[in-house]
């Protein structure tokens, strides 16, 4: 077990939300027959799921497809970014250990296997219930387009970092099927969010169908959704410092703890770029060795990762053009993005040199987002040579899914 779920479970954060009301009321319950004061408090027990088919409770339903969302996307900043090398584990725990030495073992990636599932399956089905609960409404409703904006990036998600897909308890396919989902999924937000004037979901929903395709190699796709989307924008998983479930980990073990440094990785040949921002602390790590470099991207457990944003789309862009051979359209895409970011322009005279550009700038843009272990699959990097490329089946899955070989 990582130091991130020994300390999630100690405090109890890993258990399920209606677990969790079901203590509280217990304890307080305690509470309160110990002071010898009836307050009337009954403890009702779980929610009915029956309860949840009403168009009351579709808002909180549609809220927690994004918290489940936000919740592992930081795990796979956490963990994907150390087999990515985007982050240096400075700790001394086992499967961060294995991970920064590029192997992903199957009993290390339960908690990921399963939250990753989580938010894709509470998204889908949550479709089909807000469906069943609104009828003709369905169509009309901006939380259902938001419900499939969720069900996209879950795949996304899945489709950039698991192995294989394996849909509820099926049989094993290609990942690629998460990418195939997450178009789907998009595809009917785009044409929901246009019926309903929800402009700020139409423009997720181009930026998440614009990454997906281009994880498909549809470069001239993604280039033209990618194309609606406006350097400024940003679609974030969100946190809080409410709770740790909601706390954003990368910030906890990389700004608040020691746990992850800079150094070793090569965001630390990146000097005086705002977007790669870290310090030296003239201090170890916890391992002691490991020279603590504080990244400065997350400093609060509130701080948000984005999901897609603009600049990224223009990197999308320079990449449609850059496989055109159209060197300076690229470069020039990529510079739009740099002066955006107040940094100096760059050149390239040759194809060679502009996909060194624009590698670079994607790493720069995509920092500890969750999003470079793809990157390296996408662009068969030596990086990955004898290096785990991808989150196996988990250890839980493959003992209790029978169509698992």
């Amino acid at each position: 077990m990582s130091k991130k779920d020994a300390a999630a479970y100690a405090n109890g954060s890993r258990l399920t939300a209606p677990f969790r009301a079901v203590v509280t009321l217990v304890l307080t319950g305690g509470v309160l027959a110990a002071s010898s004061c009836d307050l009337g408090v009954t403890n009702p027990g779980r929610i009915d799921d029956d309860a949840l088919n009403s168009e009351e409770a579709l808002k909180t339903l549609v809220v927690g497809m994004g918290a489940d969302l936000s919740r592992v996307t930081d795990d796979i900043g956490y963990f994907m970014g150390i087999a990515s090398r985007d982050i240096w584990h400075s700790g001394a725990f086992e499967a961060e250990i294995f991970m920064q030495e590029g192997t992903i073992e199957p009993r290390h990636v339960n908690g990921l296997w399963s939250n990753m599932h989580t938010a894709r399956w509470v998204a889908e089905h949550g479709i089909d219930r807000i469906r069943e609960v609104l009828g003709d409404g369905f169509n009309s409703s901006p939380l259902a387009t938001e419900a499939h904006v969720w069900a996209g990036y879950s795949n996304r998600l899945l489709g950039e970092n698991v192995c294989v897909a394996i849909i509820d308890g099926g049989a094993p396919q290609d990942r690629s099927v998460h990418f195939q989902r997450a178009e789907g999924y998009f595809d009917t937000a785009i044409t929901m969010a246009q019926s309903q004037g929800e402009t700020d979901l139409l423009t997720a929903a181009y930026a998440g169908r614009a990454q997906v395709r281009l994880d498909q190699g549809d470069y001239a796709g993604a280039a033209q959704d990618a194309a609606r989307v406006p350097t400024g924008y940003h679609f974030e998983a969100k946190f809080s410092d409410n709770s740790d479930r909601e706390w954003n980990w990368l910030a906890n073990e990389s700004h608040k703890r020691r746990y992850f440094t800079v150094w070793g990785t090569w965001a630390a040949d990146v000097v005086g770029d705002p977007r790669v921002p870290w310090v030296d602390e003239g201090v170890y790590g916890v391992d002691g060795t490991s020279p603590f470099y504080r990244q400065d991207k997350y400093p609060e457990w509130s701080s948000d990762i984005d999901l897609s944003a603009g600049d990224e789309m223009r990197l999308i862009e320079a990449e449609a053009l850059l496989r055109s051979n159209d060197v300076s359209g690229a470069v020039a895409k990529v510079n739009e993005v740099r002066t955006a970011a107040g940094v100096p322009t760059v050149s390239a005279a040759t194809t060679d040199e502009a996909w060194t550009v624009l590698r670079t700038e994607r790493n720069i843009v995509l920092w500890m987002e969750g999003r470079h272990l793809f990157e390296l699959v996408r662009f068969n990097d030596p990086f990955l040579s004898n290096r785990d490329k991808c989150i196996p089946i988990s250890q839980n899955e493959a003992a209790t899914n029978p169509n698992v070989p």
